[in-house]
């Protein structure tokens, strides 16, 4: 009996406590999905933001990580790096281009070519591929030819491996073409249309993923990945308009300092400037013509206080100045320049600054004391005891002993011509320099 009471009380323990384990157990498995914004251009923030999302997802196992992409382009590099993560992840990536009226264009196309799943809003669209140079102007010759087949190549090979259509892939880059959603369904070049993230969810739920499995997103938790405050400052700073500022800051500040030592403030901003810019330009795809070209314009602005070259050497500045920033970055498209709005601004700006200061070191160096001994000299005076050849003058509201090379009758007004210790030499007022 004793043996059988037991069995019972503890089958009703168990059973008891079955409840509440199913239920931790089903709390553990509630999914999670990541989502990771993206409305800017493609630089190397924008890869380390996507970089970061993706490990997320990974360190807490989620079941998918959603890259809702709005992008106009950006850095070929930036892009390759992506792609490589995307592929890599052993989490599932959808990338969602949205919301309504964003768009995947040049360096986004890959990244969404590159997504286990690729989804689309209403009103949007994806395409123009197509690779600029420097300037954003068009390559020409064999580069250009290199360029684009090296970039279809790497195309193809990812949309092949998604199961996507490869050769409007080929016709975006190469023709710079372009789809809107209902086009891009149609022609295989992505899975879904979807609303927006919660409608996408329900739409790929229970989708096999060659690799990674079934996606199983029933009661998803939606967590999405913010950017911190560093990467919200690489992001900033890595913009090439904001990096050329910094670097135009940076050096007029500490010309300014080394041309007026003690001023401390332009110094201190120019350096903290500085060393800003160096590092975004660590992150950009620097020419170093263009770094050498404005260090040029530097050195030539300071020789214009030095050399008397009649405005030769400033205008020698200013072209370096500007074919220096005009070649300063190698970025695809208008995210990896400097903008004309920018440039031709900040060109006028910093001239103008660097050859006024240059102007008034040498108006300062080559001006007639005002002051002291040598202050003296061109001053005009009144005889107060006649000069045979020594005697007194009335100069600049004091009484001084002057010599004259000649008598000179009291009253009349004299010239002082040179100054030995407290002694003026003097001449007639008259007389001829």
């Amino acid at each position: 009996m004793k043996r059988s009471f037991r069995l019972v009380l503890l089958a009703a323990v168990l059973g008891g406590g079955m409840p509440l384990t199913a239920s931790a157990s089903a709390a553990a498995a509630v999914p999670e999905v990541v989502l990771v914004r993206v409305a800017d251009a493609v630089t190397p923030a924008t890869a380390r933001f996507i970089q970061a999302g993706l490990k997320k997802a990974e360190s807490e196992k989620a079941a998918l990580v959603v890259i809702e992409l709005d992008t106009p382009g950006g850095l070929a590099d930036s892009m390759r790096q992506i792609v490589q993560d995307i592929l890599a992840s052993p989490v599932p990536v959808a990338v969602f281009v949205a919301p309504g009226g964003a768009r995947a264009a040049s360096a986004g196309v890959m990244i969404t070519m590159a997504a286990d799943i690729a989804a689309m809003a209403p009103g949007t669209n994806i395409g123009a591929a197509h690779p600029v140079g420097a300037g954003g102007q068009e390559i020409d010759g064999k580069m250009s030819e290199k360029v684009v087949n090296d970039m279809v190549a790497h195309a193809r090979s990812v949309a092949e491996r998604r199961g996507r259509n490869a050769d409007w892939v080929e016709r975006a880059i190469r023709e710079s073409v372009s789809a809107t959603e209902t086009e891009a369904l149609r022609e295989n070049i992505v899975d879904v249309i979807a609303e927006d993230v919660a409608d996408l969810l329900r739409k790929i739920d229970g989708r096999d993923i060659p690799g990674k499995g079934k996606l199983v997103l029933a009661g998803a938790k939606l967590v999405e990945h913010e950017e911190n405050l560093r990467t919200q400052i690489l992001r900033a700073i890595s913009n090439p308009n904001i990096a050329y500022l910094l670097l135009m800051i940076g050096l007029a500040g500490l010309y300014f300092e080394f041309s007026h030592p003690g001023a401390i403030f332009p110094g201190v901003v120019g350096a903290i400037a500085l060393i800003l810019a160096f590092f975004a330009l660590q992150t950009l795809p620097v020419n170093f013509a263009g770094v050498l070209l404005i260090a040029l314009a530097v050195v030539f602005f300071i020789l214009e206080m030095k050399v008397t070259s009649y405005g030769l050497l400033s205008i020698a500045a200013i072209l370096s100045l500007f074919l220096g920033s005009l070649m300063l970055f190698e970025g695809d498209g208008p995210a990896g320049r400097v903008s004309w709005e920018v440039l031709l601004p900040t060109v006028l700006v910093v001239s103008a600054f660097f050859a006024g200061v240059a102007y008034v070191v040498f108006r300062a160096q080559f001006h007639r004391p005002a002051t002291g001994a040598q202050g003296m000299i061109g001053e005009v005076g009144e005889v107060k005891r006649r000069l045979a050849p020594a005697g007194k003058v009335f100069v600049h509201g004091e009484l001084w002993n002057a010599v004259a090379r000649q008598p000179i009758e009291e009253g009349r007004r004299v010239r002082v011509v040179a100054v030995k210790g407290l002694l003026l030499e003097v001449e007639p007022l008259d007389a001829t320099v």
